[in-house]
């Protein structure tokens, strides 16, 4: 990773900027949208666009309003978020499907970036998604290079338009002149689909995680004082987690915790009338370590279906740098480290591993797991990415002209 060849092919990239497609910039998850933005801002300029939710537009007064609100919104400056990054939001109409409201949303979009990009002053630029929504954008901004960073199977989310987006995801993902692939599931397909496919795995904060194995490292007040073992969970709980799962390990154990750290989208009353369940809410990304310390194992409790089948996990790698024993479903991504996760199928194999799991503090465990991903950091992962848009980028440098 240290390669000086990649080291100059990213420092020919500094003439460049980048307007980057990405979700939702508040949001209370720090998903690898983020992670990987905040560090190419360390290396050039980023205008970081909010785009548009996925979901299936609600043909009601609320959307409609609330979009015209968000389009108003796409007046303004872009916000300086920190050295190098600026933030906006692209947003647009609902109701695709009436006459008109399509082409307006792509001219209107169009628009607003090239505004943004001129206000942030980034001229000669990339154009980087990490959804695939706005790639209709995509070859029409006066670009360099188009690179598609394919996260998820983004049609399998609950709640989508899955016809849409998957029309996106497949023209994005042939369009792009770099695309990078981060669910190992999905790497033939989009092979097959584009030659310029590389293989880009998450990576993970490694020195912050580490920090749930430093004495100095303060639990959180609220798990301070929980009856052990404490069995953890981050992150958003949401359809595709197994809440009756959690249900049936709590019962099965009402002298265990079952701390649970993250917002809830769906309906979690089982879980709240459970006297050994804590639901902490979200919390700040930067004090995931403290709330990681309390826990004596960790899991991911999955439902299977199609998203997690093509599912590259975060929390997987943010577990294994706070030291921590993990039980887990299987997905291809989760399989490979199977050295240092327990993988399990069924309610009854889970609560098993469970009960092996939380004892598994000896320091020879906890530094296996560390070391399983101590080098695979976002910044190795940023560099390697940048390599390879570097090497694209020379037959690639003159300006496309917008359309």
């Amino acid at each position: 990773m240290n390669d000086p060849n990649m080291t100059r092919d990213a420092a020919s990239l500094r003439d460049h900027g980048i307007v980057y497609f990405g979700n939702d910039w508040y949001a209370e998850n720090r998903t690898s949208s983020h992670h990987v933005a905040t560090r190419l801002a360390r290396r050039m300029p980023v205008l970081y666009v909010d785009s548009p939710g996925m979901r299936a537009p609600n043909a009601s007064g609320r959307d409609l309003k609330r979009a015209v609100r968000k389009l108003l919104a796409a007046f303004k400056r872009p916000t300086r978020v920190s050295d190098g990054l600026w933030h906006c939001t692209v947003p647009q109409l609902p109701f695709r499907r009436l006459p008109g409201v399509d082409a307006f949303n792509r001219l209107f979009g169009r628009w607003a970036v090239r505004r943004a990009l001129r206000l942030a002053g980034i001229h000669r630029h990339i154009s980087w998604f990490v959804v695939p929504h706005p790639g209709v954008h995509a070859g029409k901004l006066g670009e360099d290079l188009v690179v598609y960073y394919c996260i998820d199977d983004y049609a399998a989310h609950p709640g989508v338009d899955a016809t849409l987006i998957a029309e996106r995801d497949e023209t994005l993902s042939r369009r792009a002149d770099l695309l990078c692939v981060a669910p190992p599931a999905l790497l033939d397909a989009k092979r097959a689909l584009n030659p310029h496919t590389v293989f880009s795995p998450h990576g993970v904060d490694v020195d912050l995680f580490a920090q749930a194995q430093d004495p100095a490292t303060e639990t959180p007040a609220l798990a301070r004082d929980l009856p052990r073992p404490v069995v953890g969970y981050i992150g958003s709980i949401h359809d595709w987690i197994d809440v009756p799962l959690i249900e049936s390990l709590a019962r099965a154990r009402p002298q265990w915790s079952f701390l649970l750290v993250g917002h809830a989208h769906v309906n979690v009353d089982g879980l709240r009338a459970l006297a050994n369940v804590v639901l902490a809410g979200p919390q700040p990304y930067a004090s995931l370590p403290q709330w990681s310390k309390a826990f004596d194992a960790a899991i991911i409790p999955y439902r299977l279906n199609r998203q997690v089948a093509n599912a590259n996990p975060l929390k997987l790698r943010e577990y294994l740098a706070a030291g921590k024993a993990v039980v887990s479903v299987r997905n291809p991504e989760i399989e490979k480290f199977a050295h240092v996760v327990r993988l399990v199928d069924g309610h009854d194999a889970f609560l098993a591993a469970l009960d092996d799991a939380v004892t598994d503090s000896a320091p020879e465990a906890v530094h296996a797991r560390m070391a399983a991903v101590v080098d695979q950091t976002w910044d190795a992962r940023v560099e390697a990415v940048l390599a390879e848009v570097a090497s694209r980028l020379s037959p690639h440098s003159h300006s496309r002209s917008p359309s």
